[in-house]
């Protein structure tokens, strides 16, 4: 993309994946072919908070340009998107059965377990099963060093969305090396696993808050740990000051190694229509929260607010026709229910 003529000062950067999205969701209409992936909704997550910020992302050519108009009409800088030459799938297909099951392959039987008709433009697609990261070879949606306008180094908040292990190997110390005093990092499926646990230290050295799902630690652990706190505390050694396990139980472990102290915050209890990007508009709230108190249960309360408004409908740009002040009273009823443990 072409660089923005804002000429403003980017106080927050987001690097991630964007996607064309085939959405099958727990209620209502199916959504073909829209704007989606990692990025989209912790942008929202973060925009939510009347914040923005540059944008870090690989997109394939014919990638349209009106969904990432939309986000320079919210004040988004977009010259961090680069345009790869070549093949390069951004399908994504999702169909729920329950907030805990997801598939995301074979979506010619779910479509027809639903009595609904195929799309065309989603021909041609298998699915896509989280493989095992690669530790020295990049991929197509691998961010380089080189995607990162010089500008954005001025960001003093930054969060990267599950891209790669080399992507998240390589993002955090270029920004540390700018003026990047907090970077949080959202795990990745393809190294929470027990063949990567050697490199994890160094993924997590330069990270401030680091987010992941009870699933994904578990995986991670395997056999050396069962309870999530010690887990959290055990990753906690590795640089972060922050851990937060989102459980499907009960909502959100937050550990804070600075002041050894431990909390749950809940989900808020909204109608979920459509779970997709409800952990990367969390990790978005987060960011926005932690950057206007530097308390991370408020950063916490705040990204779990962004995660309740984005469920209750699809795609990413639903959660922006809220309510004025819905999400204020949401926040202080969700302040309410926090456990210290």
């Amino acid at each position: 993309m072409t660089p923005d003529p804002t000429g403003g000062l980017i106080r927050f950067v987001i690097a991630g994946r964007l996607n064309r999205d085939f959405i099958l969701p727990l209620s209502g209409q199916p959504q073909l072919d829209i704007m989606g992936g990692n990025l989209a909704y912790a942008a929202i997550g973060l925009n939510l908070w009347r914040e923005t910020s540059g944008i870090v992302s690989r997109v394939a050519q014919e990638y349209p340009h009106t969904w990432l108009e939309k986000f320079r009409s919210l004040g988004f800088d977009l010259s961090g998107i680069r345009e790869v030459q070549g093949s390069l799938d951004m399908r994504r297909f999702l169909a729920y059965d329950s907030l805990e099951t997801v598939h995301t392959e074979n979506p010619i039987q779910h479509f027809a377990d639903r009595g609904l008709a195929y799309p065309p433009s989603l021909l041609g697609y298998t699915g896509r099963t989280p493989l095992s990261s690669n530790r020295t070879q990049p991929t197509t949606q691998t961010i380089q060093i080189s995607d990162i306008p010089e500008s954005y180094l001025e960001a003093s908040a930054v969060h990267i969305c599950p891209v790669d292990y080399l992507s998240h190997l390589i993002l955090p110390p270029v920004f540390r090396q700018g003026h990047a005093t907090t970077i949080t990092l959202s795990s990745d499926p393809g190294y929470m696993q027990p063949s990567f646990w050697e490199e994890i230290p160094l993924l997590l050295s330069d990270i401030t808050a680091f987010f992941t799902t009870e699933s994904e630690i578990r995986a991670l652990f395997q056999a050396r740990q069962t309870d999530l706190w010690e887990m959290a505390i055990q990753l906690s050694h590795f640089g972060p000051e922050y851990i937060l396990i989102r459980t499907l139980s009960y909502g959100y472990c937050v550990y804070d190694r600075m002041e050894d102290k431990r909390w749950t915050v809940p989900f808020y209890q909204s109608q979920v229509v459509d779970p997709t990007g409800a952990s990367d508009a969390f990790a978005g709230g987060f960011l926005a929260g932690y950057r206007a108190h530097y308390d991370p249960l408020e950063a916490a309360l705040m990204g779990s607010i962004s995660a309740s408004m984005v469920v209750e409908g699809s795609g990413a740009f639903y959660a922006l026709d809220a309510m004025p002040g819905l999400m204020d009273k949401r926040l202080a009823a969700l302040r309410e229910l926090v456990q210290r443990i």
